[in-house]
């Protein structure tokens, strides 16, 4: 509680499917099948649709729709920002494949087989023994073969080879960004063209994203807290495709995505999918995630998306 601030009892009482979308009426939102509206209401939190008819409102004090706005235009949107998660998802997890790989391949041919408990080779400021217990704790409760395999051996933890596939998203970005030696850092950076200033920075907020997207939480519309630092040099293929106008919102994530998935798999078809993602939801406005105007034509998008 904050002191002096008189606090109220929530006294609203729950409402039936059938309130929900009379409420909905009448507060000018058209639903053209009342019985398929119902349907979607039983299976999807009325205030999860209400972060995606938000902008519908032309008065948020008294919740009035702009006039036409209709109960399956918020439903496609809420579908497409379904998909839009789950092809991020996907490319994410090629991503993270690869900086696993990347990352633990540095350290065990530069600094040994279990570098990761060389407190050294981290920044003085980084709880390093805390992460540590930490991982020794994600070992313990592992039930994967390869750990399994490796408890035979007298170690306080796996090689880092192995401790890296078990790790979160959340760690391998925190273990990378506190190498203490930019040198380590530009050797995994390096391996996809980009400073390590600007991946550590895109990792941080990629494990934003990937965690709004584990639950199930609105990409469509939303304004991020924290926005990646964009390169201004290296890679050049990437510098001309971000948005520096509109930073804070998903488009200079899937432009990330989409080069380093260049990378990785080249030959891949995660851009045509997208593409298919905006033809099946054309009513979706694409300003509203940070894309610029006539994106289609920037290099990293022209022709790659059919």
């Amino acid at each position: 509680m904050f002191p002096g601030v008189l606090k109220m009892q929530f006294t609203k009482p729950p409402m039936t499917y059938d309130e929900q979308a009379d409420l909905l009426i009448s507060r000018g939102m058209h639903i053209d099948d009342r019985t398929r509206a119902l349907h979607y209401l039983s299976h999807l939190n009325y205030y999860r649709l209400a972060a995606y008819w938000l902008p519908f409102e032309q008065d948020h004090a008294s919740h009035q729709f702009r006039p036409g706005t209709n109960f399956d235009q918020i439903l496609e949107h809420y579908i497409f920002d379904r998909e839009l998660r789950l092809l991020i998802l996907d490319a994410i997890e090629r991503v993270e494949v690869s900086l696993r790989t990347q990352w633990a391949y540095h350290l065990a041919h530069t600094h040994g087989t279990h570098a990761h408990l060389d407190r050294r080779l981290f920044k003085t400021n980084w709880r390093h023994r805390e992460n540590v217990d930490s991982l020794k704790e994600t070992v313990r409760r592992s039930s994967e073969t390869f750990v399994r395999h490796f408890r035979q051996y007298d170690e306080d933890l796996p090689p880092v080879w192995v401790v890296s596939e078990i790790m979160t998203f959340g760690q391998l970005s925190k273990w990378f960004a506190n190498l203490k030696s930019g040198a380590d850092r530009n050797a995994v950076a390096h391996r996809f063209d980009i400073d390590e200033v600007n991946l550590t920075s895109f990792l941080h907020q990629l494990s934003i994203v990937r965690n709004h997207c584990a639950h199930h939480s609105r990409l469509w519309n939303r304004e991020f807290t924290f926005a990646w630092r964009l390169p201004n040099h290296r890679p050049a293929s990437l510098v001309p495709n971000v948005n520096r106008t509109d930073g804070k919102r998903i488009y200079n994530t899937l432009v990330m995505l989409a080069y380093m998935m260049d990378i990785i798999n080249p030959g891949h078809h995660w851009k045509v999918r997208l593409g298919e993602l905006f033809a099946r939801h054309p009513q979706v406005p694409e300003r509203s995630m940070g894309f610029p105007a006539e994106w289609r034509k920037l290099p990293i998008w022209a022709g790659r998306m059919v």
